[in-house]
């Protein structure tokens, strides 16, 4: 799988083969650019070869010196979605877990097929508010955040509207772990594989359960991710949320993900592995 910077320095050695063609284009030597934009000689190689990240103002001297003025805007847009890549908790969470969940509502919506794979958690299309509540909870204890838990929650539970309307469309893949993780205690952890049970059966939800003695040797458990169509990957780090949209690197993640279902139980065998996790609690 891949590491958690790879996709982002992918994406700055892409731009700065792009800045490269765009000065080769101009007929602008790397030394004679600088010479124009007055930079040190080398930091043209620096960026172009992906070591050091362009600022706004180094594509601006780019494309003014080398006459592509009109590339400008988009390639700060290209910038500023790799910054977006990888972004720490503590810079995504500043402001509160309410914005966490607001700013993710775009991609939510013009998304039609989910897939969803987790190996600790049961995935937010398919929480109850209470399960939800006990999650940003932790989160807001753990990570020391301003508490806006009451503000967060029903924001969380309203994006779920999409498990029920249009043409969305949810293949989740859970480890039977993740049924057995007591997340806010038994009376929460009830509620919600009762709901699991209830959404399993939407036409919209296709859910499997991959059990515990299922034999591994093809692919152990990996980390959690969502495929959002073909678009993009997003996968939740201990330190850092990472946002994959590298073509080749999304492929990997829908193998990995057609390779997990296969070893998933579905239907009736997957409602049966979670009545037993209902029966575990006690």
């Amino acid at each position: 799988m891949t590491t958690p910077s790879s996709s982002v320095q992918e994406a700055r050695v892409a731009l700065g083969r792009r800045l490269r063609e765009i000065r080769k284009d101009a007929g602008l030597s790397a030394r004679a650019l600088a010479a124009l934009a007055g930079w040190h000689e080398s930091k043209c190689s620096r960026l172009e070869n992906g070591s050091r990240p362009p600022s706004f103002d180094d594509i601006r001297a780019y494309t003014c010196h080398c006459g592509a003025a009109h590339l400008t805007e988009d390639l700060i847009a290209t910038a500023r979605g790799i910054d977006g890549m990888y972004v720490e908790w503590r810079r995504l969470e500043r402001s509160g877990l309410r914005r966490v969940q607001e700013s993710v509502l775009p991609v939510w919506e013009r998304t039609l097929r989910y897939r969803i794979y987790s190996s600790w958690l049961i995935p937010g299309p398919v929480q109850t508010e209470a399960y939800i509540r006990s999650l940003l909870t932790s989160i807001r204890d753990r990570r020391r955040l301003v508490d806006d838990v009451d503000e967060a929650v029903p924001i969380r539970v309203a994006k779920q509207h999409i498990v029920h309307d249009g043409d969305h469309r949810f293949s989740i893949i859970l480890e039977e772990a993740a049924l057995r993780y007591r997340i806010g205690g038994i009376e929460t952890m009830a509620g919600q594989l009762g709901h699991l049970l209830s959404v399993s059966t939407l036409p919209s939800v296709s859910l499997g359960i991959i059990p515990l003695d299922t034999d591994r040797s093809a692919l152990w458990p990996v980390e959690g991710f969502f495929l959002f169509d073909e678009a993009q990957a997003n996968v939740e780090l201990v330190s850092a949320h990472l946002t994959i949209v590298q073509p080749h690197e999304i492929n990997m993640y829908a193998e990995t993900f057609a390779t997990l279902a296969g070893m998933a139980v579905y239907g009736p065998a997957a409602r049966s592995v979670i009545a037993k996790a209902i029966g575990a609690l006690g």
